[in-house]
């Protein structure tokens, strides 16, 4: 470690193994003192399993653990905090039914002194002062006595912030901070880890968002297949070298572009919206069309109205109004059932609440929109179910021992494939994706958008929202952007840029 003669943390030949998979052979990770070392791999590359051995979650099998230059055995989550470790999940361990202060302060309170220190009673208003202290580092100009439940995501995420450097935090883990974050929102959060850094706090940063890596890392670590892939130090981190590093191989094909904008043979007006109004913007209406074997992406800024639209095209949104056609046959679509029925599909933003049932299992997730296909007489063919689920795994490469796995186990690329499987089972006309690629690795992108346009080469209809701009760019044969509530422009591939889509995502 340049510049640390001794590391803050060194992991030396970490290895854990689970029942038939070996999650870690032989892991090393180092941080320095106010060092931001990201780590990137693909789902399943050992990420995960490495913080949770340092965050005291799980215990490694082989391997040594030295914080400051002492070997250290951390069996918990407490022992981790008491060596200055605090782990910032990607969901966020916060009661929205507490304070500000309760949260942080939470398991630490400080009692009273005195005749009174035998009660162990809460000392309220140090707890108060003390919790608005640590929100003034971290930059968060509310009241320690806010309900947590009146705060945004990202004002939550900073009370997490603030609990961990109000325990004394030398090493801050944080798993996709941005995943929920705005754009303004992440900006904010970089800036503060930034300002982590200048304190000499250490920050291991897990993300798929490499242009966030490249922007704020120190150093970036990749693991692939439960082991060490390399280093780049500062000079050397670009996207290309990081992907290679994840994935052992080189993405030059990564968007597929297909070969028009639609096709002379086939309908270049299939799918039509027309008037389209929504609550969120009662005074605005929606108009675009969408043709067989076209991706059409659909960008913006957080709240410009995006996702309530396709919630309302597939029925789970009311529209004010609307006038819907599809193969020229007049549609009227009042809930999910009648989305469904006309070959419209939404595989939503949310694939965990919304997509999924993730305590069934990957077959039953698959057969539950199209269950009647698979019943007689009120009973399952669970024989055919099976097949079908199957037949999916293994056209669309799902990662599963068998169909009969939890979703819940499955990492978030697969999830989404699941999604994916229960729609193309029943043979879409029309598929809908918010944020397709939102949370999963680099690798199960590139699949992802190669069965987009697979899809698209079969005469289905695309939608794509994305909040990426280098995603929306690569898929989408044409771009429909908007702002509060209206389209405000539809860019054609050769009209494609960045200037060009901020310019009408901002109202131009």
């Amino acid at each position: 470690m340049a510049g640390h003669a001794v590391p803050l943390l060194e992991m030396t030949g970490i290895s854990k193994r689970y029942p038939g998979v070996v999650a870690l052979d032989a892991v090393s990770l180092e941080v320095g003192a106010g060092e931001i070392v990201a780590l990137i791999g693909e789902n399943g590359a050992g990420k995960s399993t490495l913080m949770k051995i340092l965050g005291g979650v799980a215990q490694r099998d082989a391997g040594t653990v030295r914080v400051a230059g002492q070997a250290v055995e951390i069996t918990s989550p407490l022992e981790a905090s008491k060596l200055g470790i605090e782990f910032i999940h990607q969901e966020l361990s916060v009661l929205d039914n507490l304070d500000v202060a309760a949260n942080i302060f939470l398991r630490r309170e400080p009692t009273l002194g005195g005749w009174l220190a035998p009660l162990k009673l809460i000392d309220r208003q140090r707890i108060y002062a003390e919790a608005d202290v640590f929100l003034r580092k971290v930059g968060l100009n509310i009241s320690s006595r806010t309900q947590l439940s009146q705060l945004s995501i990202a004002q939550q995420q900073q009370v997490e912030i603030a609990r961990a450097l109000s325990a004394g935090a030398r090493i801050v883990i944080m798993d996709e901070p941005t995943s929920s974050l705005t754009l303004s929102e992440t900006k904010r959060l970089l800036e503060l880890i930034k300002e982590l850094k200048a304190h000499d706090v250490s920050v291991i940063y897990i993300s798929h968002r490499l242009d966030e890596v490249q922007e704020i890392a120190d150093r970036v670590v990749g693991l692939r297949d439960g082991r060490n892939a390399g280093t780049l130090a500062r000079a050397e981190i670009n996207r290309d070298r990081m992907v290679r590093m994840m994935v052992g191989r080189e993405l030059k094909d990564f968007y597929v572009q297909g070969e028009t904008s639609g096709t002379a043979t086939r309908e270049t007006e299939w799918f039509q919206v027309r008037k389209l109004r929504t609550a969120k913007y009662p005074q605005q209406s929606v108009s675009f069309n969408v043709a067989q074997g076209e991706v059409l992406g659909f960008a913006g800024l957080v709240g410009a109205g995006r996702s309530e639209i396709m919630r309302a095209i597939f029925g789970v949104d009311e529209m004010l109004d609307a006038e819907l056609a599809l193969g020229g046959q007049a549609l009227t679509i009042k809930s999910p059932q009648d989305a469904i029925a006309a070959g419209i599909y939404l595989a939503p933003e949310d694939r965990r609440a919304a997509g999924l049932v993730v305590d069934f299992s990957v077959r039953e997730n698959i057969s539950l929109p199209g269950l009647r296909r698979y019943a007689k007489s009120y009973l399952v063919n669970s024989a055919q179910e099976s097949a079908t689920a199957k037949e999916m795994c293994r056209t669309i490469n799902i990662k599963t021992p068998s169909p009969e796995v939890k979703a819940a186990n499955l990492s978030g690329g697969n999830q989404q494939k699941v999604v994916l499987a229960k729609w193309l089972a029943l043979s879409p006309k029309v598929l809908i994706f918010d944020e397709p690629t939102r949370g999963i690795d680099v690798g199960a992108k590139a699949e992802i958008y190669a069965l987009m346009r697979n899809l698209a080469a079969n005469g289905v209809a695309i939608i794509a929202i994305s909040s990426d701009m280098e995603e929306v760019l690569g898929i989408s044969d044409r771009i429909a952007v908007m702002h509060e509530g209206k389209i405000t422009g539809i860019l054609k591939r050769d009209e494609f840029s960045e200037e060009a889509v901020m310019r009408l995502a901002t109202g131009g």
